[in-house]
């Protein structure tokens, strides 16, 4: 009987992706990180988790822009490890985007990392996630709610994402499930100046629990999602501190 459930996590190599691979690998699954050029953080973490259970995580290069190599990074899962059982979609592209100086650039880069991606990515893997009755996980963004000013672009492809999620819930129903986690404030972009000691306390102040989250906090929603919430499909958990209900 098979048990060893199988993750394939896009932009795994670091961040909050690096905190859903562990905790999902504690709880005894095997990995297939993604990442693009993060390939020092890849490696480090594949051979710390594999030093924990040998050959249990393999990495795999790619662009998530270039929709046309999508299979292959299923492909190359399924043949190392015989099966895909969940889909997380983590990686992203996060910066502002201020009405009056928007490029196309910028559309085409925030819309494939955000939203075209994991359509494109789950439409490739759907086919062996119905074989393992498995799912899909979208890291989406508090924000869908209450879009941050100037950053339109980034605000519309979560709220993509978030109605892609529940349209593939209807669409891959009933063998694959597919669900959100909303992170709230959990971890500072790397290099934003905008995010200075008062912009943080700000966020801080308006969060209902009064603190930031973990990447931890993160991971363990997605665990849920995975491992133990087989009758939730379509749903999008907010893990953000109570700060969606803040005025």
């Amino acid at each position: 009987m098979q048990t060893t459930k199988v993750v394939l996590i896009t932009g795994g190599a670091k961040r909050v992706g690096a905190a859903i691979a562990r905790e999902l690998h504690g709880n005894g699954a095997n990995i297939m990180l993604h990442y693009h050029t993060s390939v020092a953080e890849a490696l480090a973490l594949q051979a710390e988790l594999n030093a924990a259970r040998p050959d249990s995580v393999a990495i795999h290069q790619g662009n998530l822009l270039d929709t046309a190599n999508l299979p292959a990074l299923v492909k190359a899962t399924v043949q190392y490890f015989g099966r895909v059982d969940a889909l997380v979609n983590n990686a992203s592209s996060y910066y502002p985007t201020k009405l009056g100086s928007i490029q196309p650039e910028q559309w085409e880069d925030l819309m494939g990392s955000n939203l075209k991606a994991p359509l494109f990515l789950s439409q490739a893997a759907a086919g062996a996630l119905e074989a393992s009755e498995g799912c899909i996980i979208n890291i989406t963004d508090m924000h869908v709610e209450r879009p941050k000013k100037h950053y339109i672009v980034y605000s519309a492809a979560k709220a993509g994402l978030v109605s892609l999620t529940k349209s593939l819930a209807q669409e891959l129903a009933p063998r694959v499930r597919v669900n959100a986690v909303a992170p709230g404030p959990v971890l500072w972009p790397d290099d934003n100046q905008e995010f200075d000691e008062a912009y943080r306390q700000q966020v801080i102040n308006q969060t209902l629990l009064k603190r930031t989250g973990e990447p931890a906090d993160i991971a363990k929603a997605v665990k849920f999602l995975i491992f133990d919430a087989p009758f939730v499909t379509g749903h999008v958990l907010a893990v953000d501190g109570g700060r969606h209900l803040s005025t």
